[in-house]
Protein backbone atom coordinates (compact mmCIF):
# COMPACT_ATOMS: atom_id res chain seq x y z
CA UNK A 1 0.00 0.00 0.00
CA UNK A 2 1.48 3.22 -0.89
CA UNK A 3 2.60 5.78 2.06
CA UNK A 4 0.66 9.39 2.35
CA UNK A 5 2.92 11.19 0.44
CA UNK A 6 2.69 8.89 -2.57
CA UNK A 7 -0.81 9.65 -2.63
CA UNK A 8 -0.61 12.89 -2.50
CA UNK A 9 -1.30 15.16 -6.20
CA UNK A 10 0.33 18.26 -4.91
CA UNK A 11 3.56 16.74 -5.92
CA UNK A 12 6.72 16.05 -8.15
CA UNK A 13 6.98 12.15 -8.43
CA UNK A 14 9.66 12.25 -11.68
CA UNK A 15 12.30 14.65 -13.04
CA UNK A 16 14.18 14.92 -16.18
CA UNK A 17 16.60 16.24 -17.91
CA UNK A 18 16.81 17.70 -21.37
CA UNK A 19 19.72 15.29 -23.13
CA UNK A 20 21.70 18.03 -23.70
CA UNK A 21 21.74 19.04 -19.70
CA UNK A 22 23.09 14.89 -19.39
CA UNK A 23 25.80 14.93 -22.00
CA UNK A 24 28.95 15.23 -21.78
CA UNK A 25 29.14 15.82 -17.95
CA UNK A 26 31.89 14.85 -15.55
CA UNK A 27 31.23 11.93 -13.57
CA UNK A 28 31.03 14.45 -10.31
CA UNK A 29 28.65 16.75 -12.42
CA UNK A 30 26.42 13.73 -12.84
CA UNK A 31 26.12 12.91 -9.42
CA UNK A 32 25.57 16.43 -8.25
CA UNK A 33 22.59 15.87 -10.57
CA UNK A 34 21.03 12.62 -9.22
CA UNK A 35 21.29 13.80 -5.71
CA UNK A 36 19.67 16.84 -6.68
CA UNK A 37 17.24 15.40 -8.25
CA UNK A 38 16.82 12.03 -5.71
CA UNK A 39 16.24 15.08 -2.48
CA UNK A 40 14.20 16.90 -4.74
CA UNK A 41 11.46 13.85 -5.27
CA UNK A 42 11.95 12.61 -1.75
CA UNK A 43 9.92 15.35 -0.25
CA UNK A 44 8.44 18.32 -1.84
CA UNK A 45 5.25 20.33 -2.65
CA UNK A 46 3.99 21.38 -6.21
CA UNK A 47 0.85 21.75 -7.78
CA UNK A 48 0.02 23.88 -10.84
CA UNK A 49 -3.37 25.60 -11.86
CA UNK A 50 -3.75 23.53 -14.78
CA UNK A 51 -4.83 20.50 -13.18
CA UNK A 52 -3.80 17.44 -10.38
CA UNK A 53 -0.46 15.61 -10.27
CA UNK A 54 1.69 13.69 -9.39
CA UNK A 55 3.12 15.96 -12.07
CA UNK A 56 6.63 14.80 -14.29
CA UNK A 57 8.34 17.19 -14.84
CA UNK A 58 10.81 17.46 -17.49
CA UNK A 59 13.61 20.20 -17.48
CA UNK A 60 15.05 22.06 -20.39
CA UNK A 61 17.77 25.04 -21.24
CA UNK A 62 16.62 26.43 -24.17
CA UNK A 63 18.05 30.07 -25.54
CA UNK A 64 19.14 30.82 -22.00
CA UNK A 65 15.18 30.22 -20.92
CA UNK A 66 15.04 27.54 -18.11
CA UNK A 67 12.05 25.45 -19.66
CA UNK A 68 9.87 23.78 -16.91
CA UNK A 69 7.22 21.29 -19.08
CA UNK A 70 4.66 19.31 -16.62
CA UNK A 71 2.57 16.55 -17.50
CA UNK A 72 -0.11 15.11 -14.95
CA UNK A 73 -0.87 11.41 -14.03
CA UNK A 74 -2.58 10.81 -17.34
CA UNK A 75 -0.06 12.73 -19.51
CA UNK A 76 -2.68 13.73 -21.58
CA UNK A 77 -2.11 17.57 -21.27
CA UNK A 78 1.38 19.20 -20.65
CA UNK A 79 2.01 22.49 -19.62
CA UNK A 80 4.95 24.38 -20.06
CA UNK A 81 6.32 26.87 -18.58
CA UNK A 82 9.68 29.27 -19.63
CA UNK A 83 11.63 31.54 -17.42
CA UNK A 84 14.74 33.62 -18.62
CA UNK A 85 17.80 32.87 -16.86
CA UNK A 86 18.73 36.49 -16.20
CA UNK A 87 17.03 37.13 -12.57
CA UNK A 88 18.93 34.10 -11.79
CA UNK A 89 22.44 35.40 -13.20
CA UNK A 90 24.20 37.24 -10.62
CA UNK A 91 22.70 34.74 -7.57
CA UNK A 92 24.44 31.77 -9.94
CA UNK A 93 27.81 33.67 -10.39
CA UNK A 94 27.95 34.54 -6.76
CA UNK A 95 26.97 31.30 -5.28
CA UNK A 96 29.69 29.35 -7.19
CA UNK A 97 31.93 31.69 -6.26
CA UNK A 98 31.56 31.62 -2.27
CA UNK A 99 30.92 28.12 -3.15
CA UNK A 100 34.42 28.05 -4.05
CA UNK A 101 35.46 29.69 -1.37
CA UNK A 102 33.79 27.57 0.78
CA UNK A 103 35.57 24.28 -0.23
CA UNK A 104 39.05 25.55 0.03
CA UNK A 105 37.93 27.36 3.67
CA UNK A 106 37.37 23.37 4.23
CA UNK A 107 40.81 22.47 3.89
CA UNK A 108 42.56 24.90 6.00
CA UNK A 109 40.20 27.85 7.89
CA UNK A 110 39.33 28.16 11.02
CA UNK A 111 35.67 26.88 11.96
CA UNK A 112 34.84 30.19 12.79
CA UNK A 113 35.65 31.74 8.87
CA UNK A 114 33.90 28.00 7.69
CA UNK A 115 30.51 28.89 9.37
CA UNK A 116 30.77 32.70 7.64
CA UNK A 117 31.00 31.65 4.46
CA UNK A 118 28.75 28.79 4.77
CA UNK A 119 26.07 31.51 6.06
CA UNK A 120 26.18 33.58 2.90
CA UNK A 121 26.05 29.95 0.75
CA UNK A 122 22.87 29.57 2.33
CA UNK A 123 21.85 33.03 2.03
CA UNK A 124 22.53 32.87 -1.63
CA UNK A 125 20.56 29.67 -1.92
CA UNK A 126 18.07 31.07 -0.22
CA UNK A 127 17.44 33.95 -2.40
CA UNK A 128 17.64 31.68 -5.72
CA UNK A 129 14.88 29.85 -4.15
CA UNK A 130 12.92 33.07 -2.89
CA UNK A 131 13.54 34.48 -6.91
CA UNK A 132 12.23 30.96 -7.88
CA UNK A 133 8.93 31.16 -6.22
CA UNK A 134 8.21 34.48 -7.33
CA UNK A 135 8.93 33.92 -10.87
CA UNK A 136 6.67 30.97 -10.86
CA UNK A 137 4.27 32.74 -8.94
CA UNK A 138 0.90 32.26 -10.80
CA UNK A 139 1.84 29.07 -12.57
CA UNK A 140 2.84 26.93 -9.85
CA UNK A 141 3.02 26.87 -5.86
CA UNK A 142 5.23 24.96 -3.78
CA UNK A 143 6.98 25.13 -0.66
CA UNK A 144 10.01 26.99 0.32
CA UNK A 145 11.84 23.43 0.90
CA UNK A 146 10.51 22.91 -2.79
CA UNK A 147 11.92 25.32 -4.00
CA UNK A 148 15.05 25.28 -1.81
CA UNK A 149 15.41 21.56 -3.88
CA UNK A 150 14.69 22.97 -7.01
CA UNK A 151 17.16 25.98 -6.98
CA UNK A 152 19.65 23.11 -5.96
CA UNK A 153 18.93 21.42 -9.22
CA UNK A 154 19.47 24.51 -11.13
CA UNK A 155 22.54 25.30 -9.83
CA UNK A 156 23.72 21.48 -10.61
CA UNK A 157 22.50 21.92 -14.17
CA UNK A 158 24.64 25.40 -14.70
CA UNK A 159 27.82 24.34 -12.63
CA UNK A 160 30.58 23.80 -14.98
CA UNK A 161 31.42 20.08 -15.71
Amino acid sequence: MPGAAEQRTDRLARVTLEDSLVRNVSADAAHEREVAIYDLLSDNRFAIEAGPGPYHLHLAIVENRLVFELTGPDAGERVTFMLSMGPFRRILRDYFVVCESYYQAIRAAPPSRIEAIDMGRRSLHDEGSRVLQERLSGKASMDFRTARRLFTLICALHRRP
